[in-house]
């Protein structure tokens, strides 16, 4: 059997999913977007699951798409690989949607060099760890093309426009440490205490909140983003509290602070979110 080129473990209310083509710098195909898919929404379906952190295995975090074979183009006649669903869409966008949809935060440890796609799946993540010495790239200036992964949407609210702009359209790569005074990432540590710092987090995670009240501030801080005022924000937290408010976590919540002892959860994503979630409507993909 050849060895998986997504692995996915969970320990202890996290899972781990690393993308294991070291031999390839982690370069990303069809199939390893569609591992990778498969395992967001693994870990969002799995109540045990409570936080998620992705990985590459090796020196590089992912050097970008495979591009080692064909001659480029994403024209009908192109060979070799073409990231686009049905010839019309991109993947890497499926991947960042479907990132931005969980339920659950979803943490990158950047172990390495990240480039191109290395770069974007990320952007929709909510905890980004970097490696001391890891550069990063967005090289699609230079290959003919434009940004994927939904980062012209992403990118600009992270980092701001003007360095969104400065990255995508020199397509220069950087270093770790402007990647971290521009926001990109939160904290620079060894690279071989990467994955260790940022499962610390998803554990921190796992044993000390709700997992309701995540999923819902999750979501309300991402779709906020697109209101144009603070009004709609007022509605939606005032519908969150009311329902939160009558369940038990927000009970236990108190009594753990009282107490001076670690809370005892008991809601679930899969069976307990309040009656107005989802409270947006899912635009379909048109080509």
């Amino acid at each position: 059997m050849p060895r998986p080129e997504v692995r996915y473990e969970v320990a202890d209310g996290v899972a781990t999913v690393t993308i294991d083509r070291p031999e390839r710098r982690n370069t990303v195909t069809y199939a390893v977007l569609d591992d990778l898919l498969a395992a967001v929404g693994r870990a969002d379906d799995d109540d045990r699951v409570r936080a998620l952190v992705v990985t590459g295995a090796g020196d590089f975090f992912s050097a970008g798409t495979d591009l080692s074979s064909g001659a480029g183009g994403y024209d009908a006649d192109a060979a070799g690989f073409k990231p686009l669903r049905g010839g019309t869409r991109d993947v890497g966008g499926e991947l960042a949607l479907r990132v931005f949809a969980s339920t659950k935060p979803v943490i990158a440890a950047i172990n390495g060099t990240a480039v191109g796609i290395g770069v974007t799946m990320v952007l929709p993540m909510d905890v980004r760890i970097a490696a001391e010495g890891a550069r990063f790239g967005l090289p699609f200036t230079r290959r003919g093309i434009v940004p994927e992964s939904c980062a012209t949407w992403f990118l600009p609210r992270i980092v701001g426009i003007a360095t969104a702009v400065d990255w995508a359209v020199t397509g220069r790569l950087f270093p770790a440490e402007e990647a971290l005074a521009a926001g990109l990432v939160r904290e620079l540590v060894p690279p071989d205490a990467v994955l260790a710092r940022a499962q610390a987090i998803a554990a921190e995670i796992a044993e000390q909140t709700a997992p309701v009240s995540v999923a819902l501030t999750r979501q309300m801080l991402w779709r906020q983003l697109s209101s144009p005022h603070p009004l709609s924000a007022n509605r939606l937290e005032s519908q969150a509290l009311l329902a939160l408010g009558a369940m038990p976590d927000a009970r236990e919540g108190v009594a753990a602070f009282k107490e001076k002892r670690p809370p005892r959860f008991r809601s679930r994503v899969s069976d307990h979110m309040p009656d107005f979630y989802p409270w947006w409507r899912e635009e379909p993909f048109d080509a």
